[in-house]
């Protein structure tokens, strides 16, 4: 996937965590397949962010970017802030 593919991956799922978030506002609360969703699409989010950061690493490292891969999700959120 190219940046470009991801960018829009992350547009979109920015976009419904925008939505889920303003419905939980406007109800007071989230349903729970919201929240569900919710943490689905965080999950999601930074796997998007990881790749990024995973493609401008090898081609800063002169590598190909493109094998670049997805990485699980119990990796991603096991990463230290």
């Amino acid at each position: 996937m190219d940046e470009i593919r991801i960018y829009r991956r992350l547009n979109d799922l920015a976009e419904e965590e925008e939505r889920l978030w303003a419905r939980a506002g406007e109800e007071g609360d989230l349903a729970a397949a919201d929240a569900a969703r919710l943490q689905t699409l965080q999950v999601e989010l930074d796997q998007c962010y990881d790749l990024l950061h995973q493609r401008r690493a090898r081609r800063a490292a002169g590598l190909d970017p493109d094998e670049a891969t997805i990485r699980p999700a119990d990796v991603v959120e096991r990463y230290q802030q």
